[in-house]
């Protein structure tokens, strides 16, 4: 079934740009000007997936989210002009999925888009008719992932991840010990035919290590093997 993504902006190249992009990948596409023109569309008739600008005239998305997150659970990306961590950490924590900043790769924004398509789809698996290939929680030492609500903690205290950064974790964690490569965590957590540059996995691997320093300072569970990639230890 063909995937309907809502883009809420108020700029109107970018609006244009991204909606013929996923046009030509096979989605469905709505457009809107700014949150307040957004927000009972998507309430009334919510698509699979939302991306928001942030910075908006009349509705910023942050606002937007809050709003929506009171009826509804559709993933939602923020797009913003900065990569301001500021920004970032709130949306993340009032419930968005993934955070993407301008100028963007197309390529990049819909192997996300794809990439949490795929867990919305793994999670109404996981809460409805049990799925034979379907995976319960996975536990490690102090770590703790519920796949099918997308929860995260560490000595049981929560960890906010994006959809990228879980599915990246996961791939690490599902093997305690074993190197993985940058092209293998690459394949985890966009599975689609899109080069992505080592740099990426990279930055991701970062974040990773500051939002579990944030809860405890001494996290040191996932390691880097120079020239080889990076294994979680359970130690």
């Amino acid at each position: 079934m063909t995937a309907s993504i809502a883009l809420v902006d108020d700029d109107r190249n970018i609006l244009t740009s991204v909606s013929i992009a996923l046009q030509a990948e096979g989605f469905l596409t709505r457009i809107y000007a700014d949150g307040e023109a957004a927000l009972k569309a998507l309430i009334d008739n919510p698509p699979d997936l939302a991306i928001f600008d942030i910075k908006m005239p009349r509705m910023d998305g942050l606002e937007l989210l809050r709003r929506l997150r009171e009826k509804s659970q559709i993933p939602v990306i923020f797009l913003t002009s900065k990569d301001d961590e500021l920004d970032e950490a709130l949306g993340l924590a009032m419930g968005a999925d993934d955070y993407i900043a301008k100028p963007f790769s197309q390529r990049l924004l819909i192997a996300r888009i794809r990439a949490i398509l795929r867990r919305s789809e793994h999670a109404g698996q996981m809460q409805g008719a049990s799925s034979p290939d379907a995976q319960g929680p996975l536990t490690r030492g102090p770590l703790a992932m519920d796949p099918a609500r997308h929860k995260v903690t560490w000595k049981d205290q929560a960890v906010t991840l994006t959809v990228t950064e879980f599915l990246i974790l996961e791939t690490l964690a599902q093997r305690p010990g074993i190197v993985r490569t940058r092209n293998q965590l690459m394949d985890a957590a966009y599975q689609d035919d899109i080069y992505v540059d080592d740099r990426t996995i990279d930055s991701h691997i970062k974040r990773l290590r500051r939002k579990f320093r944030q809860v405890d300072p001494e996290f040191d569970a996932i390691e880097t093997l120079y020239g080889a990639g990076y294994r979680f230890s359970e130690e």
